[in-house]
């Protein structure tokens, strides 16, 4: 998909670079994958605002995905490529043989009529989904089960993909795109082929009021602040925080977040910066 760059008319579209969408074949969704999107705001229960700068935005309904690619020995085909506004990437609309529809992420080179089949007698073709015990070493790969039937967890983003390394017993390896070497289980399913829509990380909005539209509220710099309302507050001119950076409710940042204890730990065989974690 490529990019457009729009005339500058306006200010907004000065500097804007968009997707012309070409490969969208389809602009209204499927009624019968639709479910109700509610918003949160940022606020919990209590209606108090626990995650910042979140609000307003365009009503969306949600797409129901087919995580799990389940139907298993049924041949499915594309009829539609459509844009999903709640991610980056785009879905294919899949008209099973038994009469069933779904939709999957849309892979790269996907394209109206062509057929998809999940199952591990599934041939090594973008878009089919398979065990990984029945995918060859050096097979690109996405959405990947972390989990024998919670469905796919793993690489659902933009041009995104993994490659499945080597496979050592009852484990795959693979490589992901941050760089890190994880194990799973043989028995996870996963997509073959690349994500599609990779220019997606190519585009500039142009204008904040693009921001709005998706539901993001502006964001105030704590150095601006007065010390009372964040703990970067106060100072003259371009003070310096003085001292060691820390969130709006006086937490400090820059410290590891993952439990060296967590449980799935054991299963990352290096991570994303190249530091041997642990040996299963």
């Amino acid at each position: 998909m490529a990019l457009k760059k729009k005339n500058p008319r306006t200010p907004g579209t000065r500097g804007c670079i968009t997707l012309d969408r070409q490969d969208i074949t389809k602009s209204k969704p499927e009624k019968a994958l639709l479910s109700k999107l509610k918003k949160s705001t940022g606020r919990n229960n209590a209606g108090k605002i626990t995650c910042r700068h979140k609000g307003g935005g365009v009503k969306k309904k949600y797409r129901v995905i087919d995580w799990k690619r389940e139907k298993f020995g049924v041949p499915a085909t594309v009829k539609a490529i459509e844009y999903d506004p709640n991610r980056n990437v785009h879905l294919a609309l899949l008209f099973y043989k038994d009469g069933d529809k779904r939709y999957i992420l849309a892979p790269k080179g996907l394209t109206i009529g062509s057929s998809v089949e999940s199952g591990p007698a599934s041939e090594i073709a973008v878009g089919n989904a398979l065990p990984l015990r029945d995918i060859p070493q050096g097979t690109n790969i996405h959405n990947i089960e972390l989990t024998k039937g919670k469905g796919a967890q793993m690489v659902r983003t933009a041009g995104s993909s993994a490659m499945l390394s080597a496979k050592d017993g009852d484990y795959a390896i693979l490589k992901l795109p941050s760089g890190e070497l994880r194990r799973v289980h043989m028995d996870c399913i996963a997509t073959i082929g690349e994500l599609g829509n990779a220019d997606q990380k190519n585009t500039v909005i142009g204008k904040a009021g693009i921001n709005r539209l998706k539901g993001i509220r502006p964001t105030v710099r704590g150095s601006a602040m007065n010390p009372v309302d964040h703990p970067h507050g106060g100072g003259e001119g371009k003070c310096p925080i003085g001292g060691i950076p820390k969130t709006f409710t006086g937490k400090r940042v820059g410290r590891k977040t993952r439990k060296d204890k967590k449980l799935s730990a054991k299963y990352i065989i290096t991570n994303r910066k190249g530091k041997k974690v642990s040996a299963l």
